[in-house]
């Protein structure tokens, strides 16, 4: 798979696969794989003959978050900076809530990395599986920003407990952890494993009537979303606020040089 076509859309009956593929960047998110994503996502919201979405990635990863290149990158003046900051992510927290709205039934199968953002389309998905290869994180804070995003998505997988501790510690969860504090319904051995452990599932899916499971999806919205009213809004703004600072400078340019961040000398100082 090549970087060629960001994400990768195959049909089958009413099953749809969706394959992020930037292999080389664990699948991160730039502007062109989230606006093919959000094309798909419009799509479907539309579609009645379609019944499955399986979201998975290429090249052994699920998805490493966001380019933290295109985070630093932005040029102009603060405010240009800062209004760059909001679009993206106030379109990132419409995405996690676009998937969970989709009357498909939306399965996340993961391998390998599983971070950040990727780590947010987990926990939208309505099921996750992972093999035992993948690994889970929310290391914002450790690059400077914060978990605003996909904080609401963690807390309604996982509790807000686990969601506070894998936000504020930042370290990596394998998958017998992830599936131990809920993160994941279930894990495979390997990716043949996970393979059949999806099919199987989409099966028992399909058993089900097309206007039922969209029906279900609906009763299970209306017992409550997942982010609180104005979250959205502080969420961009806080995320923003991180990403124009020097914290995020020095953290994004400490990961992209494979370095310590600057605070980790100061206090051991």
């Amino acid at each position: 798979m090549s970087d060629e076509s960001p994400l990768l859309v195959t049909r089958q009956g009413g099953v749809v696969r969706a394959v992020l593929n930037r292999p080389a960047r664990r699948n991160a998110l730039n502007g062109a794989l989230s606006a093919a994503l959000d094309g798909l996502l419009a799509e479907l919201r539309e579609d009645r003959a379609a019944r499955v979405l399986i979201l998975s990635g290429a090249g052994g990863h699920f998805c490493a978050g966001l380019d933290l290149g295109e985070v630093g990158g932005e040029t102009g003046t603060p405010e240009q900076r800062m209004a760059a900051q909001l679009e993206r992510n106030r379109s990132i927290g419409a995405r996690f809530a676009a998937i969970a709205a989709l009357p498909q039934v939306v399965i996340a199968a993961v391998q390998g990395s599983a971070f950040a953002g990727g780590l947010g389309f987990v926990c939208a998905a309505d099921i996750a599986f992972a093999s035992a290869d993948a690994r889970f994180a929310a290391p914002e804070a450790r690059r400077g920003l914060v978990a605003a995003q996909i904080l609401p998505w963690i807390v309604r997988r996982t509790g807000r407990s686990h969601a506070a501790r894998m936000v504020l510690q930042g370290n990596v969860l394998d998958a017998a952890d992830a599936g131990r504090i809920g993160l994941v319904h279930q894990t495979a051995a390997d990716a043949a494993a996970l393979d059949a452990l999806v099919e199987a599932t989409v099966a028992d899916v399909l058993q089900g009537a097309p206007g039922a499971l969209a029906e279900t999806k609906g009763m299970l919205a209306a017992l409550g979303g997942a982010v609180p009213e104005g979250y959205a809004e502080a969420g961009a703004q806080s995320f923003a606020r991180c990403a124009a600072s020097g914290e995020a400078d020095e953290g994004i340019a400490a990961f992209k040089a494979r370095r310590a961040p600057a605070w980790l000398a100061t206090q051991s100082s």
